[in-house]
């Protein structure tokens, strides 16, 4: 049965990066700091770099990184995670992910604009564009899925739809030990979420806090 899954980098006040409106930084200048464990695993450089060469980091960091990948059907996103807001007019712009995106598998593109042809990538990705409710894209990329799971996979104003509408059966928070004292906030209007969920924590070798939800 499909379960809905997302995963958030946190700095230990509670911010995640906020994104910037150019596409030479689309993450925002926080972005590298609080993901830099990530980047370094094995599991990271393989699927979002294509290094084959077994370098990289190996343990809980990599475990957590290597499950983000395992059993995930289909995958719901918003326009700027996609960086529709980059090209907006660009009837050719095919996101920023590169011509093999790190999904291979169907990719769910939350936007308000005008409908968009559905894109057909390398490595079986392939990015639809939708502009219906957060349950009707659900409920379609669920379907998608056949069985495997559906991952939110951000930004965090896509995140807090699912999550406020306690559509989010799996969370995990990667906890970064940076004060950044600004951002987004990743627990805004979510009070009270660790009464409604089983909560596990474990710290990894580089100081990550590795934070889990599970309904």
């Amino acid at each position: 049965m499909s379960r809905v899954r997302a995963d958030l980098f946190s700095s230990l006040d509670g911010f995640t990066a906020a994104p910037e409106a150019g596409s030479d930084n689309p993450m925002g200048d926080d972005w590298e700091a609080l993901t830099a464990a990530y980047a370094a695993t094995r599991t990271f450089r393989e699927k979002v770099f294509g290094d084959t060469t077994g370098a990289g980091t190996t343990g809980l960091d990599d475990a957590y990184a290597s499950a983000f990948f395992t059993g995930v059907g289909a995958e719901i996103m918003g326009a700027a995670m996609f960086g529709l807001h980059a090209n907006p007019d660009d009837p050719d712009w095919k996101g920023w992910w590169g011509e093999e995106p790190p999904f291979g598998c169907p990719v769910y593109v939350l936007t308000h604009s005008a409908p968009r042809p559905s894109i057909t990538m390398a490595g079986g990705t392939t990015f639809h564009f939708r502009t219906g409710s957060i349950e009707e894209v659900l409920g379609e990329a669920t379907a998608a899925a056949n069985g495997l799971d559906v991952r939110i996979g951000g930004g965090i104003r896509t995140a807090h739809e699912f999550l406020r509408a306690d559509l989010v059966d799996d969370l995990h928070i990667a906890l970064a030990s940076n004060v950044l004292g600004r951002g987004n906030l990743v627990w805004e209007g979510l009070r009270g979420y660790e009464l409604t969920r089983a909560v596990t924590s474990e710290v990894s070798e580089s100081g990550v806090v590795h934070v889990t939800f599970t309904r």
